[in-house]
């Protein structure tokens, strides 16, 4: 039978290489068998390392027992997975962090390798359940046959990784490295932001196949199977503004604008003859531009603010396009559109043409969009500006 009357072994904050840290709620069951296996493992690879247990408000006792095994237990009121790691990564000695669950689903004896890869100079190396071994009755068919694998191929997609397991618990990164990252989530979905986002910064990454064993625990697991799907590609959504904003809605505009020119140029519409397919056609890519101009409106947005909050890292092109957006910018060149509207609108009335009269009104509300777009973009950035 294995001892757990070990006291914690004291090193000092430049000796220490590896800290394991792991989230902990309620995990009396089976949270002294990972800090044995973890502390073990350290032992036999010669790694000077600590392990944390960044417990989230459990009161089964679990705190106790995993310092009677040689844990140093960080108590993380915030409850939240995300909220327990971010916790546990900000009180770790380490110059790299290994993380994993308390449910001893995955095997602490494995730690090498991913220290290995550390030392070769990857920002994060995740482990992957994909490539290596799933045990019977470690993960549910759905998550393992459509929930993992759509939301890494969406993930692969939108950040352009080529990870096999997005969702991978268990994974090992450069404490500083991705500690300038700005990791916020609280849930499940702080999985999916740290991936994204070292993604997003082109930190280095690569993948080790791990085992993956059937829990310890005989209660439901934390994890909800819609809720915290919905969650992960949510995040990821939000993560990518270019992707589900700007690029379809470019797209839409360029469809109404090249339509509409050739409608122009083939088919007027007279103003006697109110109802014909040229004022039809005229009218639908009018509207296609108005709502793929409004998307792209919401991408630039979209993006603006996720720089500003620190969820995406800001670049010279979006720096530099938020300082030509600016309110005195976007008044002047948006009245002038406006103005040019209103002139249309005006000739197409006294003309008695119905095409131009189709041009002015929809020139009036692109340059109305531009001059309310740059107060909200002024908006965003105002502490740039009086702060």
């Amino acid at each position: 039978m294995i001892s757990t009357q070990t006291q914690p072994v004291v090193v000092s904050e430049t000796e220490i290489e590896l800290s394991i840290v792991i989230p902990c709620l309620n995990e009396a069951e089976t949270i002294q068998t990972v800090v044995i296996k973890a502390r073990r493992s350290l032992e036999e690879a010669g790694i000077a390392g600590e392990i944390v247990v960044a417990d989230n408000g459990s009161t089964d006792g679990s705190q106790a027992l995993a310092e009677e095994c040689g844990a140093r237990v960080i108590p993380v009121p915030h409850r939240g997975y995300g909220a327990a790691l971010i916790g546990g990564i900000a009180a770790a000695q380490g110059k790299y962090i290994l993380m994993g669950d308390a449910d001893d689903s995955y095997d602490f004896t494995a730690i090498k390798p991913f220290v290995e890869k550390l030392r070769e100079g990857y920002a994060l190396v995740m482990g992957t359940r994909m490539k290596g071994k799933i045990l019977p009755g470690a993960m549910p068919p759905l998550h393992r046959w459509l929930g993992n694998p759509v939301l890494t191929a969406i993930g692969n997609v939108l950040f352009r990784t080529q990870i096999s397991d997005y969702h991978c618990g268990m994974r090992g990164f450069n404490r500083d490295a991705i500690q300038t990252l700005g990791l916020r989530t609280s849930g499940m979905e702080f999985a999916t932001e740290m991936v994204a986002k070292s993604a997003l910064n082109h930190l280095s990454m690569t993948e080790i196949p791990i085992t993956y064993y059937p829990d310890g625990r005989s209660r439901r697991p934390h994890l909800r199977t819609w809720r915290d799907g919905w969650r992960h590609l949510k995040f990821m959504l939000l993560l990518s503004p270019t992707w589900i904003f700007i690029q379809p809605g470019s797209l839409l505009t360029l469809i109404g604008v090249i339509g509409l020119v050739v409608t122009l140029l083939t088919s007027p519409a007279p103003i006697d003859d109110p109802f014909n397919r040229a004022l039809s056609a005229q009218l639908l890519f009018s509207i296609a531009i108005l709502i793929g101009t409004q998307i792209v409106i919401f991408g630039v947005l979209s993006r603006l603010y996720a720089s500003k909050m620190g969820l995406l890292k800001t670049t010279p092109f979006w720096e530099t396009l938020a300082d030509r957006m600016s309110l005195d910018t976007g008044l002047i060149l948006g009245s002038l559109i406006v103005v040019l509207g209103i002139g249309g609108i005006v000739a197409a009335l006294g003309a008695g043409n119905l095409s131009t009269l189709i041009v002015g009104l929809l020139v009036l509300v692109l340059g109305t969009k531009l001059v309310f777009l740059s107060f909200v973009v002024s908006l965003i950035r105002i502490k740039d500006y009086f702060g």
